[in-house]
Parts: structure tokens; C-alpha cells; sequence
């Protein structure tokens, strides 16, 4: 897993690796240049385009400048570089890097009020305005010279962070900075890229290494993780010889009404293509045709009114909840489970009944795992204005119950009990679509089935589920929930393949 550092820590970062390598500060500068320089060409190839870089008198504009200087030698015949020449400070990199710009052939602009920015002729804007660290939003001439400049819409490349964008913390509803098209930052993304509420400061972000010294980030302490493929290939595990269905775990999922049968069927699925050794469907008495005929290796258990699961110890997994439906049986049911003290996968349906049963929630058993979208989350835990405060009450959460609460997102957050976030980076809106929390659901339960833990399970089933999406997205606008169940055994084996 990658950590996820806050904008103090990254600045340690770069003082570390400038005292360590050794290397002078200007030349890190140049070397952070060269990195966006490359990635930016992969997409804006064009040298005919006309660029205009927007560049405080910090680092961040140190960094600017050099672009500018990097873009000429790359054949752009059409760079300006505009100073924001708001502040009589600058850094002494800003200062080097804006002589060598004095003394090439760069047109510059000298901005000492935003009033005095016209007739902006550009195809492509870089912001280096202002850098990571920003704790409140953009006021006065910041504020003024940037809502100018996204008046103009022309696409935005942002050096490492928009200017304004907070790099972590709570994100304000009123966010007054740059819109960016892409922004590529350095070393590592900013935690707050993976919350919904940056959607508005930037579409797309990408991650250039710039060579800073990583045993040195990754022995920084953070709540925030990146879950990575190297995860994956080494928590799978193979299909050993000579084991057998018992081997891999009974997962019972209690699941699906007379008019949500489907909910059932991709969970069950989803399941079935996950690995569980044995799937029992706990399922209304209605729905058992439908069962049979798409999934005949999935055993029924029939669900009429109010069923009692006789003997939950026999299954290595229970999960509960998706197209359940709630009804006072349904509830005497979840409540059995939970005082039956088995941990349980709880989505849906039973999550909805959790809210309703505060009681419920104070008992859960440790080792559970809850799927929560933002509206359920918010019915079992209040209502938030924020996504970084979900988090942080799933988190107090997670700990306080030893449960698993996964988030459901683009970018799922899983908070785990030892008060960790475990940010899954696979998914993709293609996979927007109904029946994705199901198919989740049942990958879950076969992972715990096999003797998975919790957090084990959580983290492997959410990349998993985003990964077989990622792959079906590649060739199509839309992905449903059925083929990614399908594709699950082919990503698990190209991941455990490499074990």
C-alpha cells in the first residue's frame, strides 16, 4: 500500500530528500519539471498550441517557469508566462528559475492586479499559481485573477495541485479555485483527490515520480492508504492441490424479495464467481425457479415469513441485506444474527434496518463488515455535510465496534478497526449502474468463506470489483453488474497468477 501524506508532510519529504540524495533544491525543481513536461506531452502534442503559465512567486511558480523553459525546448513556439506578482516575497528557486527566463527568448507578462489581465490568447493554461498547504479559500486578488481565469475555459493543466484546492481537510461547498482538466502532481496523489467534492477542482489527476526518497515517505505515519495491484498479488492466495468445496468455506447470503429477486441472483452470482466452496441463497420460496435455472450450483434455503437461521455456525460467511426488503420479520432476523455474535457482511436493505435500530448497531459483532452508500451511511450515522466527515465517523466507528466499513464511492474509502483508510483506486462510472453493491456483497462473503479476514476481504473484493470493471470499461460506454460477477475469476487468476 502507498501512504497518503498531507502537504506538511510532503514538504518534509522534499527537505529529506534534498538533505539525503544530495541534491540541490533547483535542481529537484527541474527534475519535478521534466516529469510534468512528459506526461503533459503525452496528451498535448501539438507544439502549434498557444500556452499561457500562470505563475506565483513560490516554488509552485518556480516549478511554472521551468515548464516554460522545458516547453520551448520541446518546440512550442507559443508560450507566455504571466507573473502573479501579488506578494513582494519570492523563493529563491522562483528567483533563479525566472532569470533563465529572462534570458531566453519567453514572452513574459508582469500581473500586479487581476484587473490588468486582458486579451489572454491561449489554447492551453498552466496553473503554478499557488502550491499544496492552502487552509482557507482564496480571498481578494487570488480570488479575482482565478474566477478571470476560469471565465476564459480554456483547459487546464494544474502543476501538483490546483491553486485554491485544498490538499487535505474538509473541502468547501463554495470552492473558489481553479478548475482544472488534469492536474499532475508529484510523488503522490493529495488525499482529498479521491473525494467526490474534487470533482469540481480538477476531472482527471496523474502521479509523476520525481525520485523522492520513498523509504523515507513510507515511514511516515498517516490514516490514508492507497491500496496497490502488488496488494493483491500477494494476499490472494492460490488453489492449493488436493483441496476440495470444503475447503474454500460455506457463504450463506440472505437476500432478495418477490420483486427483488435480481438483488439475490448477482449477489449469489457474485459469490458463486469469487471462490465461496458452497452457496446457500436464503431467498423468498418464489424466486426459487428463477434461482435454479440461472445459478443451479447455488443452494436454496427457503425464506417465508419469518425464517430463523437454525444454525448461523455452520457457515463460514453471512451476509444480509441486498433486496431484503424491510419488514418487522426482516428485522427479527438481522437481530437474530447479530445476537447470535457471528460477524456478518450487512448491506442494503439491512443496513436501512440499522438505522432504524441504533441498538443494532451497538452490538455488532466484531469482525463485520458494513457497505454503506453515502445515504445509507448517513441514515445509520447522521446526517454529514461533507465527505471528509463521513470518513472521519467511520473511522471513530470502525475502531470503537472492530468492524470493516466500507465507504462506497468511486474511490471506496475502507475503514478498518485499526482506525486506518484503505482508499480503493480501481472503479469507473461505467460501472454506475444498479446491482454493482450486490455483486459487491457477494464477492465479500466468498472472501471471508475462504478464511479471509475482514480487512483482508474488504481490501481484495473492493479492488477486485473495480478492477474486473476498469477492464470491461476499456471497449464499452457501460458495464452491468452481471458481467463484472462474471469477470472476477479471471482477475483474481491473473493477480494470484503471479503469486
Amino acid at each position: 500500500m502507498q501512504t497518503l501524506l498531507t502537504s506538511a508532510q510532503m514538504r518534509n519529504v522534499d527537505e529529506f530528500t534534498i538533505t539525503h540524495q544530495p541534491i540541490a533544491s533547483i535542481d529537484l525543481m527541474e527534475k519535478a519539471a521534466r516529469a510534468f513536461v512528459k506526461c503533459f506531452l503525452k496528451t498535448e502534442f501539438n507544439a502549434h498550441k498557444r500556452v499561457a503559465i500562470f505563475c506565483g512567486k513560490g516554488n509552485n511558480g518556480g516549478d511554472g517557469l521551468a515548464i516554460a523553459h522545458l516547453l520551448l525546448h520541446n518546440g512550442y513556439e507559443h508560450v507566455k508566462v504571466y507573473i502573479v506578482n501579488f506578494s513582494a516575497r519570492q523563493s529563491d528557486d522562483f528567483a533563479i528559475n525566472l532569470q533563465r527566463i529572462d534570458e531566453s527568448r519567453c514572452k513574459k507578462v508582469i500581473i500586479n492586479h487581476p484587473s490588468e489581465l486582458k486579451n489572454v490568447k491561449a489554447d492551453l493554461i498552466i496553473d503554478a499559481i499557488l502550491g499544496s498547504g492552502l487552509n482557507k479559500p482564496l480571498a481578494g486578488d487570488y480570488a479575482e485573477l482565478v474566477k478571470i481565469i476560469n471565465k476564459l475555459q480554456k483547459r487546464v493543466y494544474a502543476v501538483d495541485v490546483p491553486t485554491g484546492f485544498f490538499s487535505e481537510g474538509e473541502l468547501s461547498a463554495d470552492y473558489n479555485g481553479i478548475k482544472a482538466y488534469k492536474t499532475i502532481c508529484f510523488q503522490r496523489p493529495k488525499i482529498n483527490f479521491f473525494f467526490p467534492e474534487s470533482a469540481v477542482a480538477t476531472e482527471h489527476h496523474e502521479v509523476v515520480d520525481i525520485q523522492l526518497e520513498e523509504a523515507f515517505i513510507e515511514s511516515l505515519s498517516t490514516d490514508f492508504y492507497l491500496t496497490e495491484r502488488t496488494d493483491m498479488v500477494r494476499l490472494i492466495k492460490n488453489r492449493k492441490p488436493f483441496s476440495h468445496k470444503g475447503t474454500y468455506g460455506h457463504a450463506l447470503l440472505i437476500a432478495g424479495n418477490i420483486d427483488t429477486m435480481g438483488a439475490a441472483l448477482l449477489s449469489a452470482k457474485a459469490c458463486l464467481y469469487a471462490g465461496a466452496g458452497l452457496t446457500t441463497a436464503c431467498i423468498p420460496a418464489t424466486g426459487l425457479t428463477a434461482l435454479n435455472t440461472l445459478l443451479p450450483e447455488v443452494m436454496a434455503l427457503p425464506r417465508d415469513e419469518y425464517t430463523r437461521i437454525e444454525n448461523p455456525a455452520k457457515y463460514k460467511a453471512i451476509a444480509i441485506g441486498p433486496g431484503l426488503g424491510i419488514n418487522s420479520d426482516n428485522e427479527k432476523l438481522l437481530e437474530s444474527l447479530i445476537l447470535a455474535a457471528r460477524p456478518l457482511v450487512i448491506d442494503a436493505d439491512a443496513l436501512n434496518i440499522l438505522g432504524e435500530r441504533p441498538d443494532l448497531l451497538d452490538i455488532l459483532p466484531a469482525g463485520s463488515i458494513l457497505t454503506p452508500h453515502v445515504k445509507e451511511f448517513d441514515r445509520i450515522f447522521g446526517a454529514h455535510e461533507s465527505w471528509w466527515a463521513r470518513v472521519q465517523t467511520a473511522i471513530i466507528w470502525a475502531r470503537k465496534k472492530q468492524v470493516v466499513i466500507i465507504l462506497k464511492n468511486q474511490f471506496s474509502f475502507v475503514c478498518v478497526p485499526n482506525g486506518k483508510v484503505l482508499i480503493n483506486p480501481t472503479g469507473n462510472p461505467a460501472m454506475a449502474q444498479g446491482g454493482m453493491g450486490d455483486v459487491l456483497t457477494g464477492i465479500l462473503s466468498a472472501l471471508l468463506a475462504q478464511g479471509y479476514s475482514a480487512t483482508d476481504s474488504a481490501k481484495i473484493g473492493c479492488y477486485i470489483h473495480g478492477l474486473a470493471g476498469d477492464y470491461l470499461a476499456s471497449e464499452r460506454h457501460v458495464v452491468t453488474a452481471s458481467e463484472v460477477a462474471e469477470r472476477i475469476p479471471f482477475e483474481m487468476h491473473l493477480l494470484s497468477a503471479t503469486n
